[in-house]
């Protein structure tokens, strides 16, 4: 069981940045690749970003490309996102994810993730 804690949402003006932060505690973060999704209010669940077991290998999606920067801590069993150039579009409750994976992989689904955090709201105002 892994369980993950996100942290670091909040408000911030447009073109303003944010690092959210995700704990994980439970077997061997360096056992799961990681993810970032988001959910905005009446939308569906988006995915973000990924990142393999190693850091090595990341995947953004095309809304975040060049803004967001993914990076992970396996001493510190943590997993950050960093978010600059924000937008109003970006407002949403952004969830981080784990899953078992092979060590270079990044997983872009919902389903290939098996532990999800109880998510952390980001507000980005015009």
């Amino acid at each position: 069981q892994v369980q993950l804690v996100e942290s670091g949402g909040g408000l911030v003006q447009a073109g303003g940045s944010l690092r959210l932060s995700c704990a994980a505690s439970g077997r061997t973060f360096s056992s799961y690749a990681m993810g970032w999704f988001r959910q905005a209010t009446g939308k569906e669940r988006e995915y973000v970003v990924g990142i393999s077991r190693s850091g090595g290998n990341s995947y953004y999606a095309d809304s975040v490309k060049g803004r967001f920067t993914i990076s992970r801590d396996n001493a510190k069993n943590t997993v950050y996102l960093q978010m600059n150039s924000l937008k109003p579009e970006d407002t949403a409750v952004y969830y981080c994810a784990a899953g078992a994976a092979t060590l270079t992989a990044v997983m872009r689904f919902g389903y290939q993730y098996d532990y999800w955090g109880q998510g952390t709201q980001v507000t980005v105002s015009s």
